[in-house]
């Protein structure tokens, strides 16, 4: 069998114990009408050896081989054909191996299920208008709660829930508190599993009114109320229920007696429900609901009391006890009502004793004995719920063991020497030493001390032999042998003892040992107490191993973390001594202290710091530094006095700008360089102050008719210097003395219009920009020369001149307007029919000063008048005389036909009818024959004046041929199309003629 445990220590890994839950049963809802017809209840432990498992039902174990609806996987319970009348109850797992025996927590198993509604027609309800009613639910046999809602007529018509109507969720039934004409109809009620979400619906409840009359005011009657004493658990969500019937409608309000409504409470359904979520022990109390209505009132009062379950404060641990010790376990745990304990050894109750006692969670048991060994469980329960911990307690028995010997001890002449006796055994042994053969009786010089260990002080060569230690119990007896020798004390020297170097230089340490010659020694550097580790240095440390008695520490490029006390350890087997020496490093100061800003001006900051480090370097000099939301990064500023040196710590900033916010920062600097910042100031902004940048950039132009047009860059907000900012802009007509001033308030804003009817075009100004803020005016900008808006233009084009170009175009010139205060930016044509109204005509502008236009998309054969107009952006000048112009007749509808054509070779020879026009369309002047190759469309255009042609066509491919006849008025219809094969010389085979 293999050991277990043996005087505290563990002798091998295969380490055995009792069991311990790592998984325990929880609450189960099982769904009755589920596909799946198994319930599962888990349970684990973990062992060694591994545990066996059994189950109570009830508190009863069941036979798992005698009822075949059960069956074990593992540690599970599997339940086959479960149901709610042979299967509903507390559970609960036991595991069990050699080392003891432990029960876990039980846990309810409950069934949901859903009955219908009995079929049973419901009688119908009549009241009088006015009246309050109540509608019965009655719901089926159902598990576990269910929710309730209500149906008006038909489904999914639902009965809204306000100050008039309520729905308990306690019983299901629907209260209306005062009936009106409109709530006559059909009611159903309608319930819910809250697990399975399964629906059924009960049978329909007619309300009807009454025809004797509307029933008269009367004062509220509270059918709807909470219990007189509400049980809840902590951190659960409460919800108490009020309504009343009454006519006019009641109004529900809450108070709590002694005390106020907790804030997190909720009240829902028009104040019919009182919510309280995450309920806690200070929520307990009793809450009064009263309903009201100008007939009177009426209240209920009721209590909440809070419970808890048991919660553990401290629980007991696995304890290793001798043979005879006294066990001593305490376990604790909260609850309201107060918890009561009971204490379990391998599932069983324990009973008080002559050597047990039992009291408020503590166990004691005196003179353990090895049968008190196993598996020990206490349970804290108050009557909402029980808890279990646990733990195995071990009782140790064994004869004594060494595990060294002999032991070879070397020790330093002149040193105490200490021999160290440590047999494992249980109970604890009797030890004695001798040496040689004589008992070792206690000296001035040799003691021994509680914990058997032999101690020789002021050690000698005489000191040298053999020591036995000899350990005995009532198992048994063992013995071990130290073998003592005295050997030459050791000396180490550390050279220099004391150095200082500069940042970047290179120092050597030597140490030099003084030993025993028949000893080895080990050598160790230390830094400030650490072991130093050559590899993670980065190549600054190297060892140096010169003779078997002198190592060298030699440390390059030296850094400043690299100051402190280096210590030198040397060992060997009989002793242990450290040399130590301190190396300065002279460097760059350390970062100073925090900023203080202790005065702030509109352009001045008053800092303060405290010195930092300087690295065994006299600081020399601070630099003040600040950075702003305008600032690249961090800035060196002027300061007063200029420069600030080493012995000062406080000094004021200058220039800096007004109502800004600014951090500031202090970097000292030595003979050996400039060390790091100091940690950034709070955040200040200093004062305000009147502006002191014009805006830039400043000019203008354009604009309306009679508008002064004025535009800048904006001031940055580095420079606006305070709240309040915003522009003055200043004008005046050239020659004229006194400045006209206008505010913008908006310190983004660019441009300012001015508008006057009485200053004509162009008009030059002088104008400049100033700024301002709350403090006062700032400066202005230089004056520069704006003109105002021109007008629109002022003469008609003339010149006007329009021709026909065919049926549908004509095209129009004129000659350009003469620039001056209305300079036009293009024209604009107008035309229509001449027997159109002039509201019908159409407009058509150019895209910019040309002086010419094609009309487009126009009739045939009809005169248009025309008029031509300059426009700007201020807008239109006078229109010119009219002209008219007549467009030529349309083409011939008649598209050329019967064509045919010879080929020979690539030449193809073509004729076709004459097309004759109507008198209505154009003559025809000529033909155009167009050529394409097929699946291109790139034309090429043949024009002849008879109704024939000859084309040349390139080799290869297939060509199509249409034609086109021509007139004044344009191209007429196209002809059928022509298809003609070339390829290599050969002619097609198709039809020559059309």
């Amino acid at each position: 069998k293999t050991i277990r445990r043996f005087g505290g220590d563990l002798l091998q890994c295969n380490e055995e114990f009792g069991p311990v839950f790592v998984q325990e049963p929880d609450d189960a809802i099982f769904p009755l009408h589920s596909e799946e017809k198994k319930v599962m209840m888990s349970c684990e432990a973990r062992g060694n050896p591994a545990p066996a498992y059994s189950w109570f039902i009830n508190g009863t174990e069941v036979d798992i081989e005698a009822v075949y609806r059960y069956s074990l996987i593992d540690g599970n319970l599997i339940i086959t054909n479960a149901s709610e009348t042979a299967d509903y109850g507390r559970y609960q797992c036991k595991a069990e191996n050699s080392y003891g025996t432990v029960l876990s927590r039980d846990a309810l198993l409950q069934f949901t299920y859903l009955g219908s509604f009995s079929g049973r027609t419901r009688g119908g309800v009549s009241v009088r208008e006015g009246q309050g009613v109540v509608l019965m639910c009655t719901p089926p046999p159902h598990s576990p709660e269910i929710i309730y809602t209500w149906v008006f007529n038909e489904f999914p018509s639902f009965v809204a829930e306000d100050s008039r109507r309520f729905i308990s969720q306690v019983t299901g039934n629907l209260y209306v508190s005062k009936v009106q004409p409109s709530d006559v109809g059909s009611y159903i009620c309608l319930v819910k599993n809250t697990v399975t979400n399964a629906r059924v619906l009960s049978p329909p409840t007619p309300l009807t009114l009454r025809t004797d009359g509307i029933m008269g005011e009367y004062e509220p009657k509270i059918e709807v109320h909470f219990p007189q004493s509400v049980l809840a658990a902590r951190g659960v969500t409460v919800s108490l229920e009020c309504f009343a019937l009454g006519n006019p409608v009641p109004t529900i309000t809450w108070r709590k007696m002694n005390g106020n409504i907790p804030k997190k409470a909720r009240l829902r359904k028009s104040q019919a429900v009182l919510e309280i979520p995450n309920v806690q022990l200070e929520d307990s109390g009793t809450y009064e609901c009263k309903a009201e209505n100008p007939r009177g009132g009426t209240a209920f009062k009721g209590h909440i009391q809070i419970y808890t379950f048991p919660q553990w404060i401290s629980t007991i641990n696995d304890s290793q006890l001798d043979s005879g010790d006294q066990l001593h376990w305490e376990c604790k745990a909260t609850g309201i009502p107060r918890p009561t304990y009971r204490w379990l050894r391998n599932g069983e109750l324990i009973t008080p004793q002559s050597r047990v006692e039992m009291v408020n969670g503590e166990l004691i048991i005196q003179k353990v004995q090895q049968a008190d060994s196993g598996m020990y469980q206490c349970v804290a329960e108050n009557k909402y719920g029980a808890i279990y911990c646990s733990a195995e307690l071990t009782i140790l028995a064994s004869p004594p063991v060494f595990s060294l010997k002999p032991v070879r001890l070397i020790a330093t002449l002149g040193k105490d020497v200490l021999l160290e006796c440590k047999p494992r055994a249980s109970p604890k042994p009797r030890v004695t030493w001798r040496r040689g053969d004589r008992r070792i009786h206690p000296s001035r010089r040799i003691m021994l001390l509680r914990n058997n260990t032999l101690r020789i002080i002021n050690s000698s060569r005489s000191d040298e032999g053999d020591y036995v230690c000899r350990a005995e119990n009532q198992f048994g007896s063992a013995e071990m042998t130290a073998m003592l020798r005295v050997k030459e004390a050791m000396h180490v020297e550390l050279s220099p003892c004391k150095v200082e170097v500069t940042v970047g230089e290179s120092v050597v340490l030597s140490c030099k040992v003084s030993h025993d010659p028949s000893l080895d020694v080990a050598f160790q550097w230390l830094l400030n107490q650490q072991p130093l580790n050559f590899q993670q240095e980065g190549g600054h440390f190297e060892y140096i191993q010169r003779q078997s008695s002198t190592v060298d520490l030699m440390i390059r490029s030296i850094l400043l973390q690299h100051a402190g006390k280096y210590s030198c350890r040397a060992q060997t087997s009989a002793d242990t001594l450290f040399a130590e020496a301190e190396v300065l490093v002279r460097g760059p100061p350390g970062p100073p202290g925090v900023v203080i800003v202790e005065e702030i001006t509109d352009t001045t900051a008053t800092l303060s710091w405290s010195g930092g480090v300087d690295n065994h370097s006299p600081i020399s000099s601070y630099n003040l530094q600040a950075r702003s939301p305008f600032s690249l990064g961090w800035q060196t500023l002027r300061t007063d006095p200029e420069p600030v040196t080493g012995d000062m710590e406080s000094a004021m900033a200058v220039d800096l700008n007004p109502w800004v916010d600014y951090e500031f920062r202090v970097v000292a600097s030595n003979a050996i360089g400039t060390g790091d910042p100091s940690a950034p100031s709070r955040g200040v902004r200093t004062k305000e102050a009147v502006p002191s940048v014009a805006p830039a950039n400043v000019s203008g132009g354009n604009g309306r008719r009679h508008e002064l047009v004025t535009s800048w860059e904006p001031v940055s907000e580095e420079f606006q210097n305070g709240e309040g900012f915003g522009y003055i802009v200043a004008f005046r007509a050239n020659g004229t003395r006194g400045w006209k001033e206008k505010m913008v308030t908006s310190a983004d804003s660019t441009t300012y219009k001015y508008r006057d009817e009485t200053f004509p075009p162009l008009t030059p100004f002088e104008v400049k920009v100033g700024v301002y803020n709350n403090k006062g005016d700032g400066p202005f900008s230089g004056v520069v020369t704006v003109y105002s808006a021109e007008g629109e233009p002022r003469d008609a084009p003339s010149e006007v001149k329009a021709s026909s170009i065919s049926s549908k175009e004509i095209k129009v010139t004129w000659r350009q307007i003469n620039p001056g205060p209305g300079r036009p930016r293009g024209y604009e044509v107008s035309y229509r029919k001449d027997s159109e109204q002039e509201e019908s005509g159409k407009k058509k502008k150019t895209a910019g000063n040309e002086t010419s236009m094609v009309l487009t998309g126009l009739e045939g054969n009809s005169v248009y008048v025309i008029t031509v107009r300059g426009f700007n952006s201020i807008g239109q000048g006078p229109a010119s005389t009219a002209n008219t112009a007549k467009t030529k007749k349309d083409p011939p509808v008649q598209p050329p036909a019967n064509l045919m054509w010879i080929q020979e070779g690539t030449n193809v020879s073509l004729n076709w009818e004459p097309v004759k026009s109507k008198d209505n369309e154009s003559d025809v002047i000529g033909y155009k024959v167009l050529l394409s190759q097929e699946g291109r469309v790139h034309h090429q255009v043949m024009r002849t004046i008879t109704p024939s042609a000859v084309l040349s066509l390139p080799e290869g491919g297939t060509y199509i041929i249409e034609v086109r006849a021509v007139s004044e008025g344009g191209e007429g219809a196209t002809s059928s199309q022509v298809r003609v094969l070339t390829s290599s010389g050969k002619t097609d085979t198709e039809p020559k003629s059309n």
